[in-house]
């Protein structure tokens, strides 16, 4: 199992959340101990006012210990809703001389004329007692009242449900809050990553830093210098490639003309015609691939200059391009058809013939001998199209994003570098324009259909 990455909002949540619940539980149990123990206190202090107030009721005389409680007296001792009373008073003999059979014998304790409480069991049941002990002349007596622990309980069970439910409560609004300050304070970097991923191909510009956090501005000055040794670079390999490519063209041109020569002083023989023919055409395609070279230099990103755009006329640019491509389809027994009517829109005279030159040449390529080419030209919907028309093998679905990637080629049988799409797409894309591809009539062939922006 793969181990998982190192997590910012993880840490976070895990430095924040454990010491906030840690200190929302140690906070609860003080809170609740400081709201019981004063509850407790106060059910004590009246269990000691009840015996101060039987204390007032015995009288010891002459060795001799009395204690007369009224039966209005000792109802009112005894009124409980919630608990029952229990008392007794002892003579210094330790015997029961008013009150309660059975009550609970008190504690050893050396605390005289000041009650004292402790917990015990009276008939089964728990109790809390409050006991006095006096001394007298020749001894001690003692006054006691317990009650059973019935109305504590609940107290007890109230505060404490009580601050569970508030501890609860704020717990979850802590929580919340640290979920809330964790999102906002990692929002600059989704900020970040989303400006990254709308960035589409040479788009390295620098990043605007403007209103970005203090803590985000090294990192967004490393990424912007990355991003201009990047550019420096792709710059020089497009300069490199475009002069590779044009420094290319004319030695190859001249070969292709030497060749054309002997060729014609050499047609009556057989095996040197041959050889010429072959070493012709790979001419010929290495031609063509420094053409493509140089187009796709031209068309990168970066390499597109507003200033180069001028008026210009579609159906003008097919028309400069159809000589070279009737004789290509000559050669295969294409009939090549031209359908063009105006198309005004604004580009770059160049590129938009090297997407010209390429669209057709991969039509021409493509379709099979005695197959037609269409090339069409027209105003429509408020925007320029270009349509091309062949009748080869068809682009399976599969395929049709593919093929628009550099050097993929999706017949191996036909001869090609892979890159002719490819710059069809990055000039298209410069202009504005959209690329579309559908099948030909009785689903033959292939239709690509570029949409270009109407110029006024």
């Amino acid at each position: 199992m793969p181990a998982l990455h190192p997590s910012i909002r993880r840490d976070l949540l895990k430095w924040l959340i454990a010491p906030l619940l840690l200190i929302n539980l140690v906070g609860a149990g003080v809170t609740y101990w400081l709201a019981w123990l004063p509850a407790q206190h106060a059910f004590d202090q009246n269990l000691m006012d009840s015996t101060w107030g039987l204390y007032a009721q015995v009288r010891h005389r002459q060795e001799k210990t009395f204690a007369e409680l009224t039966k209005q007296a000792e109802q009112i001792l005894r009124s409980n809703h919630s608990d029952t009373t229990f008392f007794a008073v002892r003579n210094i003999k330790g015997e029961i001389i008013l009150g309660d059979k059975g009550f609970p014998p008190l504690p050893d304790s050396d605390v005289f004329e000041r009650p004292i409480n402790y917990d015990a069991e009276m008939r089964g049941e728990p109790v809390r007692i409050a006991a006095l002990q006096v001394r007298v002349k020749n001894g001690v007596i003692s006054v006691a009242v317990a009650e059973t622990v019935r109305k504590r309980n609940r107290a007890h069970y109230t505060i404490l449900l009580s601050f569970l439910a508030l501890d609860g409560v704020l717990t979850f609004i802590s929580l919340t809050a640290v979920l809330v300050a964790v999102r906002r304070g990692l929002r600059p970097l989704q900020t970040l990553q989303a400006n990254l991923e709308q960035r589409g191909h040479g788009k390295l510009g620098a990043i605007d830093s403007t209103g970005s956090p203090v803590e985000l501005l090294p990192l967004i000055g490393a990424m912007n210098q990355l991003m201009d040794r990047i550019s420096t670079g792709e710059q020089a390999q497009q300069n490199f490639l475009a002069d590779v490519a044009h420094q290319l063209r004319t030695p190859l041109t001249g070969l292709k003309l030497q060749l054309e020569l002997l060729h014609a002083k050499h047609q009556q023989e057989p095996d040197t015609t041959r050889s010429l023919e072959m070493m012709n055409s790979s001419v010929e395609r290495m031609i063509r691939q420094s053409r493509q070279l140089l187009a796709l230099a031209r068309s990168e990103h970066g390499q597109f200059e507003q200033r180069n755009l001028e008026s210009l006329s579609l159906d003008k640019l097919v028309e400069e391009s159809i000589q070279h491509f009737i004789e290509e389809a000559d050669k295969k027994q294409i009939d090549l058809g031209f359908d063009l009517q105006p198309g005004r829109m604004r580009g770059d005279r160049f590129l938009l013939s090297d997407l010209i030159d390429n669209l057709i040449d991969n039509a021409v390529r493509y379709s099979p001998p005695n197959s037609s080419v269409t090339v069409r030209c027209q105003e429509q919907d408020g925007a320029t199209l270009l349509t091309v028309e062949d009748s080869g093998p068809g682009i399976a679905p599969e395929h049709r994003e593919l093929i628009f990637d550099r050097f993929y080629r999706a017949n191996d049988k036909v001869a090609g570098s892979g890159l002719g799409l490819a710059i069809v797409r990055e000039i298209a894309r410069d202009h504005g324009a959209v690329i579309t591809l559908a099948c030909g009539e009785a689903r033959q062939g292939t239709v690509f259909t570029v949409r270009f922006p109407l110029a006024a």
